[in-house]
């Protein structure tokens, strides 16, 4: 068990926070103001501590200086709802552990826990940690597309091979190298997870390969990047087709001489890391386009695992229905339902453009909005038509009575399938639909859009 402070003004934040992790069994303190905050962490002395950036009066990045110099080995892990590439800078250079955007997800803020809390060597809560994230990362299905990955996995996971995994988003890339971590002789070691995508250009190399005490403007301290963090386990790359061509450089160094240099530093720290890649994007185009090296394509590439959409492996959806309903009865506090075959039949023939990402998402709305102890055929076609739980998968356009009314309706679905398709990602959400990310944010405030899960 370990001590968390969590620092939010807003007080529907906070107390969700602090619910999350004291279900988990953790010791939760919350604070909604900088000066509460100082005094409840000098008298609690957490092990992390989660501290929103914008407060009226003393902000985050102030009650972040002060931590820093009275209690230097807590890692602090700063949320925005707000956040820019500056602000994310600064924060880091100030010495923030992890800069999370939101609309929080609670499996990236377990994961995280779990990061800062192999950083203060607190084993035992590391274990709980680990045995939570992972009974939510199951790879579920019986179809023959599926029963090839598998098959794939239990090759190449014992083995000390590089893998590179493709697929769309949302169809499970995670759960693949989580695998391969747990079939392999690193599977004690740590399992570190890098989104190249979240990272701003200008801190992935520090994220990666650390940094040395005043090597920039912030840097406060000595920092171990990812690479050592994964020192005898494994490091995934989440998205590395986002990756700058910089960062590529030096990540080709580490895996072919086993070495990383510190930004700012001149000495090569040996790794022994095994490192697992993934995208979402056609490699081989991006070679085409210079836009990634080729020479680290072939040194990823050793072993590739693709994996199907959904919609190519329909068979398997009553089969997660049942397993997603349960996780989220046992783990989530949803009450149980079953679902009639007439809904899983109607599940089964949409589209999915979310994938499994999308369907566990629409379970969970099922689950809470439907009114009987039964999901029907009609509580399904109600959420897939947007007159249930929001925008839904389509949208019932068509029944707005002005025009104003169809179009912030359209934006509002538009906006809100495109940040799913993302994982909630806003960066990569404003790039691919080419809208500043200041914009978005204040279209996510207008329409008030919230991560269901």
């Amino acid at each position: 068990m370990a001590r968390l402070l969590i620092v939010d003004d807003e007080t529907s934040i906070r107390k969700a926070l602090v619910q999350l992790f004291e279900y988990e069994g953790h010791e939760v303190e919350g604070a909604e103001d900088g000066p509460d905050a100082l005094d409840a962490a000098e008298e609690f002395r957490p092990d992390v501590v989660f501290l929103d950036v914008k407060m009226p009066g003393m902000d985050g990045l102030e009650v972040l200086e002060r931590l820093r110099e009275e209690q230097p080995a807590t890692p602090v892990v700063m949320i925005s709802g707000h956040g820019t590439i500056d602000t994310a800078v600064e924060a880091t250079r100030a010495g923030a552990y992890d800069f999370l955007e939101k609309p929080l997800d609670s499996d990236r803020l377990l994961v995280t826990l779990q990061r800062a809390l192999e950083l203060r060597g607190l084993t035992e809560s590391v274990k709980e940690l680990r045995d939570q994230v992972e009974s939510r990362h199951e790879i579920v299905g019986s179809s023959f597309q599926l029963r090839q990955v598998l098959e794939r996995l239990e090759k190449v996971g014992p083995t000390g091979a590089r893998v590179l995994i493709t697929g769309e988003n949302g169809t499970g890339k995670e759960l693949v190298a989580r695998a391969i971590h747990r079939l392999s002789e690193r599977s004690e070691g740590p399992f570190v997870e890098v989104n190249c995508a979240a990272i701003p250009s200008e801190l992935i190399e520090s994220a990666l390969f650390g940094h040395i005490k005043g090597s920039f403007t912030g840097a406060v301290s000595d920092r171990a990047g990812t690479f050592e963090q994964a020192d005898g386990g494994t490091l995934f790359l989440d998205e590395i087709g986002d990756m700058s061509l910089a960062a590529q450089a030096k990540v080709l160094r580490a895996l072919e001489q086993g070495v990383v240099t510190r930004v700012g530093g001149s000495q090569a720290i040996p790794v022994d890391v095994r490192v697992v890649a993934a995208t979402n994007k056609d490699l081989d185009e991006e070679i085409e386009a210079g836009q990634f090296r080729e020479d680290l394509f072939y040194r990823l590439n050793v072993v590739p695992i693709h994996i199907p959409p959904l919609r190519e492996r329909r068979e398997d959806i009553p089969m997660l229905v049942q397993h997603f309903s349960r996780l989220m009865s046992e783990n989530d506090r949803v009450v149980p339902k079953t679902f009639e075959d007439e809904a899983l039949e109607t599940l089964q023939a949409l589209p999915w453009p979310g994938n499994v990402r999308e369907l566990r998402n629409t379970v969970e709305r099922l689950l809470i909005l439907a009114s009987g102890d039964t999901v029907t055929q009609r509580d399904v076609e109600l959420l897939a038509s947007g007159r249930v739980g929001g925008a839904g998968l389509g949208g019932d356009l068509l029944a707005m009575d002005t025009f104003s009314d169809f179009k912030d309706a359209a934006e509002k679905a538009f906006i809100l399938h495109k940040l799913r398709e993302h994982d909630w990602n806003v960066a990569e959400t404003s790039r691919q639909v080419d809208m500043p990310r200041s914009n978005l944010y204040k279209k996510i405030e207008k329409y008030d859009l919230v991560r269901e899960d």
